[in-house]
């Protein structure tokens, strides 16, 4: 094992901006979240993965709710009053379960894909145990354990607007580490940010696409730069919609500047389907007559776009000329490309895999690809994939019908965290090789139940309260 000092400095700056904000652990571990390619240690014995430094902030909050006095009694709670965390215990177990056993049971029997050892990439082995089963379901579970957690923390005290200074200080740090980026490769300063890259990825950061720099900010890539930039997108979005935040509106700005600029095609081809939603939200308010402000805004900016492309185009028609071959070759042609026919081929392994498995998967970790559903049915198989459906379905709806019982300030909250986690559904089902739905996932989740729970608690608190005056309950409380 070796210690990464760069990565403990970023760590402590973390925890310091976090008792800052008096909730270290909580903002810690989002803010921690946009270093993507900052490694806390590297651990030889397991061919040398490194965990990224927001895994210690989780370990932290994991270690924090443990020596809690009452935790079984907390637990309990939780357990009693958000009974979907079974379904995410029982997935747990059965990655656990299946991580370990699948590929010792279905060993030769299917081949996949996996990270090659003696050769560089991804290479096509027969299906066998690999380091990736410890280290992927490690990250998983760790993602699953974080999430109770936060549900014991969110349902004992109100510490929602933890969650908002944390995914603000998310963006912020994401977007303004990406400008970074952007400019000292402008500048031919090179990767300035290649000191805080500890992490022992393969660091795609020095690269061009189409005469363009590829923005990759503190990741290790610009697909999940874009991905990311994606994701903090959607949550700015609706909390700028939902509260005419100056903030989120600048930071909304930028980000989809950079995301622009990023000559990523899973954020391009990402922001196309988010666009997509956008556009019925807005006609649906036009329809309705209920247009605001915002909306006109955005349509003027759209207008202004299209009028002002125009334009340069009678002006000068090859203008963009090179924009249009960076699309054609990032997004229109990608399927063509030798990269889109590999990724398609590893899908293709993949859901083969699957039903030479019999439908129990290949076991989390054994295997890649290059879609989120496609991993979790090759890798949890069909129960594992339906426990995961039912916890996305669990996110998509978010707070649903209960959204009158709680304050504005936490509808805006959780759905700006809804949609953060459903913009990250979004580019990993373009561009994610593993199962894991990722961090941000398990957040969300963990958000919308507290939220659900709290809404429900004061839906029927009044009912208990409803007494005539000799003590007999009210008819509308019975």
């Amino acid at each position: 094992m070796q210690i990464s000092p760069v990565g403990l400095l970023v760590c402590a700056g973390i925890l310091l901006v976090g008792y800052y904000c008096r909730a270290p652990l909580i903002i810690a571990l989002i803010a921690s979240l946009p270093f993507g390619a900052t490694a806390l240690m590297t651990l030889t014995s397991l061919g040398g993965s490194s965990p990224l430094i927001y895994t210690f902030f989780a370990a932290l909050l994991l270690a924090a709710v443990a020596m809690r006095s009452r935790i079984s009694r907390d637990l309990g709670n939780v357990f009693g009053k958000i009974w979907p965390l079974w379904v995410v215990g029982g997935l747990l177990i059965y990655a656990v379960v299946g991580a370990w056993l699948f590929p010792r049971l279905f060993a030769g029997q299917t081949s996949v894909f996996v990270q090659g050892v003696t050769r560089g990439g991804v290479v096509e082995a027969s299906l066998a145990p690999v380091s990736g089963n410890i280290t992927q379901t490690g990250y998983f579970v760790l993602g699953g354990l974080t999430a109770i957690a936060l549900c014991v923390l969110l349902l004992q005290g109100d510490r929602l607007e933890a969650i908002r200074r944390g995914f603000f200080l998310w963006c912020g740090l994401h977007a303004g580490m990406g400008l970074l980026d952007f400019m000292g490769k402008l500048a031919r300063a090179g990767d300035i940010l290649r000191p805080i890259r500890t992490a022992s990825y393969a660091m795609l950061t020095d690269v061009m696409e189409g005469g363009f720099w590829r923005i990759t900010g503190a990741n290790s890539e610009a697909s999940t730069f874009g991905g990311i930039s994606l994701t903090c997108l959607g949550f700015c979005y609706v909390y700028w919609r939902k509260t005419k935040s100056g903030l989120a509106q600048g930071l909304c700005a930028l980000l989809l500047v950079l995301l622009i600029l990023s000559t990523s095609s899973t954020a391009y081809v990402g922001l196309g389907i988010l666009g997509i939603a956008v556009a019925l939200s807005i006609l649906r308010s036009v329809l309705s007559g209920q247009i605001d402000r915002d909306e006109i805004l955005i349509l003027a900016l759209v207008g202004i776009a299209v009028i002002a492309i125009l334009t340069i185009v009678l002006y000068d028609e090859g203008f963009f000329a090179p924009f249009i071959h960076l699309l054609d070759s990032l997004i229109f042609n990608k399927a063509a490309s030798a990269s889109g026919q590999e990724r398609a081929y590893w899908n293709i392994k993949s859901l083969q895999a699957l039903v030479d498995t019999s439908g129990l998967g290949v076991g989390l970790g054994s295997s890649r690809a290059s879609s989120w559903p496609i991993a979790v049915a090759s890798q949890l198989g069909v129960v594992g994939g339906l426990m995961m459906a039912f916890l996305l379905a669990v996110v998509f709806r978010g707070i649903g019908g209960l959204r009158q019982y709680v304050d504005p300030e936490t509808d805006a909250v959780v759905s700006s965290v809804r949609a953060s986690a459903l913009a990250s559904v979004v580019s990993g089902s373009l561009a994610a090789g593993n199962a894991d739905p990722g961090m941000i996932f398990f957040i969300a989740l963990a958000v919308i139940l507290t939220a659900r729970a709290r809404a429900r608690t004061a839906r029927y608190a009044p009912q208990h309260t409803l007494l005539a005056e000799n003590g007999v309950p009210h008819p509308i409380a019975r």
